[in-house]
């Protein structure tokens, strides 16, 4: 959804139910431009998350269940495969069975597109999966559990990221909170500071946020650098307000708080 606010044109590959929620979903998303290529279960509900935030610090627990997209598979993927290849940049995540989240990556690259994988929540990788990323953005937690490796410190952030380039991801991303991002690929190690935006007020969303809004700065040409930069705007600016598909922010936004950073 951020993507589309940001103003690129989005497809958006799931399963839904056949519930109330899906028809909030579908409603979201024609309000914000995104083109929905959903099947519908007859037997699951569309996916819920229920999440809890701590009024003081902004920070949230979430719990959810991925309802219907715990159905997709490899043919319904296959079946948007026209629209896969017509992208410029392939976004993915794990909240679907991975091996339909492993067969939009091979269709996109075998297409030529850029692939972005953001490994929430963090499960074992199949075997191939990192190789067909040209960048894995993970945020801390997602990095200890993928490599094994603390992500509480610069330098462990950044031996996070070396070990998912040696597994086989083109370039790693690892989103940190309150302490910026790392950007690291080849010939390139660049910490990235955190943006000021005014308090937290709800830390739900920030990665959605980032992960739509670097998938955007690539396809439009963006550099790594400048395409973290852009996502990490994107991103402080979603926790400074309550909620989540409401409070991605739009293009004036990210451009205003670039230009005055």
């Amino acid at each position: 959804m951020v993507a589309a606010r940001l103003g690129a044109e989005v497809l958006f590959v799931s399963r839904l139910g056949q519930d109330a929620l899906a028809g909030m979903a579908l409603e979201m998303w024609e309000e914000a431009g995104v083109t929905p290529l959903v099947s519908r279960s007859e037997s699951a509900s569309t996916g819920i998350a229920c999440v809890m935030v701590d009024a003081e610090t902004g920070d949230n627990a979430i719990v959810g269940h991925p309802g219907a997209a715990l159905e997709l598979t490899e043919a319904e993927v296959e079946r948007a495969a026209d629209a896969v290849r017509s992208a410029s940049v392939f976004l993915t995540q794990l909240e679907q069975p991975l091996p339909a989240a492993m067969r939009g990556l091979e269709i996109a690259r075998g297409a030529g597109a850029i692939t972005v994988l953001d490994p929430a929540p963090a499960a074992d990788l199949p075997p191939g999966m990192l190789e067909l990323s040209d960048y894995v953005t993970p945020n801390e937690t997602e990095a200890e559990l993928l490599t094994g490796v603390p992500v509480d410190t610069g330098e462990g952030a950044r031996r996070a990221a070396r070990e998912l380039r040696r597994r086989g991801a083109g370039t790693a991303v690892i989103t940190l909170g309150a302490r910026g991002a790392l950007l690291h690929g080849p010939g390139t190690t660049l910490p990235v500071p955190p943006f000021r935006a005014g308090p937290t007020v709800e830390t739900t969303g920030a990665g959605d946020a980032f992960a739509g809004a670097f998938a955007v700065a690539l396809a439009e040409g963006m550099d790594p650098g400048r395409a973290v930069r852009f996502a990490s705007a994107a991103a402080r600016l979603s926790v400074t307000r309550p909620g989540t598909a409401h409070a991605m922010p739009h293009r004036a936004e990210v451009e205003a708080l670039l230009a005055a950073e």
